[in-house]
């Protein structure tokens, strides 16, 4: 009996990640990259002057900063990648 179960359990798995690609994968793709470029412009906005580009004044940065200290490495590693035309089709 218990193997009879296991098959069940794994099929419906199964069918619900083919209804998941089928249905959400193009969307939850396209909100995580939403996602990605809105909190990259955010903290060029906010951190700027980590390159050069300074818009708010240091005292709003600076409260900011303990919420943002564990992505500014992968947003300056990003800012300097160089990007072909082919990166926002794909």
């Amino acid at each position: 009996m218990k193997g009879w179960r296991d098959r069940l359990d794994t099929f419906r798995r199964t069918v619900g990640e083919v209804f998941y690609g089928m249905a959400l994968h193009e969307i939850v793709r396209a909100h995580l990259k939403a996602r990605g470029s809105l909190e990259h412009l955010f903290i060029l906005i906010t951190f700027g002057d980590l390159v050069g580009l300074p818009v708010l004044p240091p005292y709003y940065a600076m409260r900011l900063l303990p919420f943002v200290v564990p992505e500014i490495n992968g947003w300056r590693r990003r800012l300097s990648r160089e990007r072909d035309y082919l990166d926002a089709i794909f």
